[in-house]
């Protein structure tokens, strides 16, 4: 089964021995943006000069600058995507345990108990 070996640490890939990218979220879609990012940024330098080893060059900082900058960006959007989720948990657990009583928002208040209030 596919699932059986999912566990087992020597099935993950490791990039630079320590980001382990099946498990660690955004890292994989950093590293095969940085990758594309680095042949686009590699190719067009040495298409439009030319010099081979600055287009290497000019491939590695384009490596890096994508995965850096996809992986902030990543991040940011997860954490924001957390935040909502934690936000709506609370709310539905309010709901519940406001429901009926007279704190209910979606409860319509009669004019007695709003002069109470």
């Amino acid at each position: 089964m596919a699932g059986e070996g999912d566990s087992e640490p020597g099935k993950s890939f490791k990039l630079l021995g320590f980001l382990d990218v099946k498990n660690v979220p955004c890292a994989r879609e950093s590293v095969l943006y940085g990758s594309l990012g680095s042949l686009v940024m590699g190719l067009g330098h040495f298409v439009a000069t030319s010099r081979v080893r600055r287009s290497c060059d000019v491939a590695v900082g384009g490596f890096i600058c994508t995965m850096l900058g996809y992986w902030f960006y990543c991040r940011y959007n997860l954490a924001q995507q957390r935040i909502r989720q934690r936000m709506l948990k609370e709310g539905m657990k309010n709901r519940i345990l406001f429901e009926g009583s007279y704190l209910d928002p979606g409860k319509e208040q009669t004019g007695s108990e709003r002069s109470d209030s």
